[in-house]
């Protein structure tokens, strides 16, 4: 009797741009915003693009998106194709982008690493790190970042209570897991899940911690697009 090797699973990149970006202040989406000479979400791209291993990816943008088009136009990232299936949560995002995905011949054993396309300093290093670590991972994983402020728990404008930080870390992206895997825990999930991991967190699994930078952060408020334009303009220059 023979045994029949599986095919080896195919890495691809999801990311969900259906997002407003309300909190950033800004007059269209934040990730159209330009940072270090180029919209935000081209350095995204630019860092995924520069991953060999991944064989493709997939840009989640709303319905009504009228800026991707014309971006990649200027900006061709002949990786990634564009579906205009954005829900109004990243949950719903994703998990229309999985199903996208799917149409397209990915399969349920293959990966999916679902990045922020606002974390426009995520670098090729740090994802082919992922991949490393979590390639041969029974559930998967995400970058993260070890904590090193104290915490503190507030009630009426006043510490309550400071919390031990030893084990607490901060959730980045990209979050890496099997397609069939995630998209089973987003449907079971609530619309109200922020990220993938608590996903499945809920199932019961416990994804694998990769560390990473705190430059990897989510460009969220106004303050942090002048430090993302920074930490960009260094880069170019080394």
């Amino acid at each position: 009797m023979s045994l029949i090797t599986p095919p080896s699973a195919h890495f691809y990149a999801l990311i969900p741009c259906a997002g407003s970006g309300s909190r950033a202040g800004t007059h269209q989406p934040k990730q159209y915003q330009t940072v270090a000479g180029l919209p935000m979400v081209v350095h995204t791209l630019r860092a995924f693009g520069a991953v060999s291993r991944l064989a493709s990816g997939l840009l989640v943008v709303a319905p009504d998106d009228q800026h991707m088009a014309s971006l990649l136009k200027t900006h061709p990232q002949p990786a990634f194709d564009v579906v205009q299936v954005g829900g109004a949560t990243r949950a719903q995002s994703v998990l229309a982008g999985l199903h996208a995905l799917s149409t397209r011949g990915a399969r349920p054993h293959d990966w999916v690493l679902v990045h922020d396309a606002a974390r426009c300093l995520v670098s090729p290093a740090q994802i082919n790190a992922l991949m490393d670590a979590c390639q041969d991972d029974v559930v998967g994983g995400l970058l993260a970042y070890r904590l090193a402020d104290t915490l503190k728990v507030e009630q009426d404008g006043r510490v309550a209570s400071t919390i031990d930080r030893s084990d607490k870390w901060l959730a980045q992206t990209p979050q890496m897991f099997r397609l069939g895997r995630l998209t089973q825990a987003l449907e079971q999930a609530s619309n109200a899940v922020t990220d993938e991991s608590s996903a499945l967190e809920a199932m019961g699994l416990h994804p694998r911690l990769v560390s990473a930078s705190a430059q990897n952060f989510k460009v969220t408020y106004p303050e942090d697009f002048a430090l993302a334009d920074a930490i960009l303009r260094t880069r170019s220059e080394e």
